[in-house]
């Protein structure tokens, strides 16, 4: 009777998690078929300004000493009027990097520039409070808005500016690139992942006419756009989610340009990644519980309302992953032989958890590099594992934005890093360690345990999913373990504003 009851509550949690996953499958493969419906569709400027309007550039920054010279120099090359340009440097600031942003802004204003350097003491709201306070002064029709990892095309403004003649349009964004995506295993996977949602998912939603959201940089938005949508606020730790979606619900039309590229640099550190995983996971969902019943109560149509709602719910994902991961146990009173295991285990897991994700992922790279796409697909089985080991931390961020937890805005530390020959150990900014990578060292062990299980009882169709989980878990628990070792020097030299050319 023990062992029925058993069993029976094992069935339903493990068909619930298996549905809510079957559903995100489903999702992601109507988003591929609507990227394939809709990718000749690209979006032209209604006209061109004949007079160029006034832009501003807004760059948030917050102890960037590595990276800041590199974005103020992009920044002065832009190829646009300088009288029609105000660059408004949002340093929040608490190191030297105040006395590089300083003098790089002098020097740009003796060049002819119009720099703004705004200094807060008080951060409070984070980025989008340093945003909000530049909004105040901002002279610009129009907002160009760079985060300090990003190094702008010079022809990014002449690009994306004449998309403005048609007054609906309320924000421009634009497709990273990648400064260092072959640093390591770790950037270029986050390339690959970073590619599918900036490729397929923006262009799908973009050009059918579904709400889709500002990257948080290397985008332009109209200043009344901004304003009428209620501006920046900091209740989420994803204002550019929650913008977005207040000003599409308020009737402004947004462009996604997937040929025009700005390029950013990839987190290069385990730790740094996963801190910006979960702010961007915890944000999303706090973003969701704000937004998504006012997205019900309105009169938008239902196709942009159901899509909304699976763009919004789609990090619980992680959730379920995480409840997979123990459910999956071979003691716990579920099949654990022959085809019945085949039928209700293996394969749906295949279909739902693998299937999408790699028919996903192939479209993106198969769109982007059409000659050496099948190159980059020998790396798919490292994406799929990396989203395994990634489910804890981003689990956490779900839990945590569901139950209302507070934290801070964690920034993603940069080190100017571009080539591999650089090295990141010993730099300043170290993301804050934590006790995560005992528990993912913890699943690993777990599920090795699992692949012995599988091999001893003849589950071989198991073994490459639970090698999956394995080495997943492994991998995310080790690379955030070796940032606990001892510092070594760091290659990177302190810019300085004479780097910048005239």
């Amino acid at each position: 009777m023990q062992g029925s009851l058993g069993y029976i509550i094992w069935t339903v949690c493990y068909l619930s998690v298996l549905f809510g996953l079957s559903a995100y499958g489903v999702h992601r493969y109507f988003i591929i078929y609507l990227f394939l419906k809709n990718r000749k569709r690209e979006p032209v400027p209604a006209g061109h300004f004949d007079e160029l309007p006034r832009v501003t550039v807004q760059l948030p920054i917050f102890n960037e000493i590595y990276v800041v010279e590199r974005l103020l120099r992009s920044v002065s090359e832009l190829d646009y009027p300088r009288e029609k340009l105000q660059i408004q440097v949002l340093d929040d600031s608490t190191d030297d990097t105040r006395d590089v942003t300083a003098a790089c802004a002098d020097e740009l204003r003796r060049r002819g520039y119009d720099v703004d350097l705004i200094h807060r003491v008080d951060r409070t709201g984070f980025k989008a409070g340093a945003l909000a306070e530049g909004f105040e002064t901002a002279t610009g029709e129009f907002i160009c808005i760079l985060d300090a990892d990003f190094v702008a095309g010079p022809d990014l403004l002449q690009r994306t500016i004449h998309f403005f003649t048609d007054p609906k349009v309320g924000m421009i964004q634009t497709r990273w690139g990648h400064l260092n995506r072959g640093y390591s295993l770790l950037t270029r996977v986050q390339a690959m992942f970073l590619d599918g949602h900036l490729l397929l998912e923006q262009t799908a939603r973009s050009r059918s006419g579904r709400f889709f959201n500002f990257n948080g940089t290397a985008g332009l938005w109209r200043k009344t756009c901004i304003k009428d949508a209620g501006g920046w606020q900091h209740d989420t730790l994803t204002e550019d989610l929650d913008l977005s979606y207040r000003a599409q619900l308020a009737g402004w039309k947004f462009v996604f340009l997937a040929d025009v590229v700005t390029p950013a640099e990839l987190p290069v550190d385990m730790n740094g990644f996963k801190s910006q995983q979960h702010r961007w996971t915890k944000g999303s969902i706090q973003t969701c519980k704000k937004l998504l019943p006012q997205i019900w109560r309105s009169q938008l149509p239902m196709p942009i309302k159901i899509e909304a709602t699976g763009h919004l719910v789609s990090n619980f994902a992680y959730l379920l992953l995480a409840c997979l991961c123990v459910l999956l146990h071979p003691s716990t009173g579920g099949p654990q032989t022959g085809w019945v295991r085949t039928v209700l285990i293996d394969i749906p897991i295949f279909l739902t958890a693998s299937v999408s994700v790699a028919i996903f992922y192939v479209c993106a790279q198969r769109e982007l590099n059409p000659r050496t796409w099948m190159r980059e697909m020998l790396l798919l089985p490292c994406l799929l594992a990396l989203g395994v080991g990634l489910s804890i931390n981003n689990a956490r961020a779900v839990l945590e934005a569901v139950f209302n937890h507070k934290s801070d805005f964690a920034r993603t530390p940069k080190y100017g890093i571009e080539r591999k020959s650089q090295a990141w150990r010993g730099c300043r900014y170290m993301p804050i360690k934590s006790m995560l990578p005992l528990a993912e060292f913890a699943f690993a062990i777990y599920f090795s345990y699992f692949v012995w299980f599988a091999l001893a009882h003849g589950q071989f169709l198991s073994v490459p999913f639970l090698l999956m989980f394995q080495v997943g878990f492994l991998y995310v628990a080790f690379c955030s373990l070796t940032s606990w070792l001892p510092k070594i020097s760091f290659g990177a030299q302190r810019p300085t504003a004479e780097a910048i050319p005239a």
